[in-house]
């Protein structure tokens, strides 16, 4: 193992040893411009997240809700490359020093080139990649590369996956696993309910990694919820919705650096 994939592991163990679940935040690079989505990134980081997941934004975006899709146009429209994802991670990653990972959906890697992607990824100090729609057993091509480059690849497992399903999708990932606490889209929810606990004890059946768990989380009520079974505790859609209602970009800046705080005191489960 080598890389940020070793960063990546040591920021989750130094939480678990702080008796507290990860703050991982998630958002869409290009968004609402290149520059824009740097800043917000360095911004959650501010605010108390150990990890962030930029979001490489796609025009099909099957596990995203509506915030996030509305986010994704704006940024595609804006004219965001993967070059631009890149130099997010880059850039968010130079100025901080914590881990930063590409969210992304298969296609756009496979047309770019898995070792060409994989390559420019670690050289920007990205610690890995979640890939929610590719199948593990379709995998084996991108888990090479990823860890010849020393990259974490976060697999994302939901409710409906039966236990021996969990097992193999645990066994072929690094980094943590994405358990995604409900059927459907991101977005936020009243409640993120037992199904992500159960979830995870399951999960945590079959691996070592940790467990963290998104879709829905969006204060810092349901972060300490969360944080009381999970290893980390993701929060997307709760961020972007700040920066699309915000009066303007600093304002957007200030309510995701302060939800960002609101959510790391959440996490604390003693608290």
């Amino acid at each position: 193992m080598s890389g940020n994939l070793t960063l990546l592991d040591d920021t989750l163990a130094r939480a678990k040893a702080e008796d507290r679940a990860a703050l991982i935040a998630y958002l869409p690079a290009g968004f609402p411009t290149v520059d824009g989505g740097i800043e917000a990134v360095k911004a959650v980081f501010e605010g108390g997240a150990d990890i962030v997941e930029v979001g490489l934004p796609h025009s099909d975006p099957v596990l995203d809700g509506p915030v996030i899709q509305t986010a994704d146009d704006i940024a595609l429209k804006g004219g965001v490359r993967i070059a631009d994802v890149l130099r997010t991670v880059r850039e968010a990653h130079a100025a901080t020093g914590k881990p930063v990972l590409v969210m992304t959906y298969w296609n756009p890697v496979d047309r770019y080139g898995v070792e060409r992607f994989t390559a420019e990824l670690a050289e920007a100090g990205g610690a890995g990649c979640i890939l929610p729609d590719l199948p593990v057993q379709e995998a084996g091509v991108w888990r090479e590369h990823a860890e010849k480059h020393g990259l974490g690849t976060v697999f994302v497992v939901a409710p409906s996956s039966r236990d021996e399903r969990l097992a193999t999708i645990t066994a072929a990932g690094s980094g943590f696993v994405y358990a995604a606490s409900l059927m459907g889209v991101t977005g936020t929810r009243e409640s993120v309910g037992a199904s992500a606990e159960n979830l995870v004890g399951r999960t945590r059946a079959t691996t070592d990694l940790p467990v963290c768990v998104g879709l829905g989380v969006s204060n810092a009520v349901q972060a300490k919820e969360v944080a009381a079974f999970a290893d980390g505790v993701i929060v997307g859609s709760a961020f972007v919705k700040l920066m699309l209602d915000a009066p303007d970009h600093t304002a957007g800046l200030t309510a995701v650096r302060e939800l960002a705080a609101e959510l790391a005191e959440g996490v604390r489960r003693t608290s």
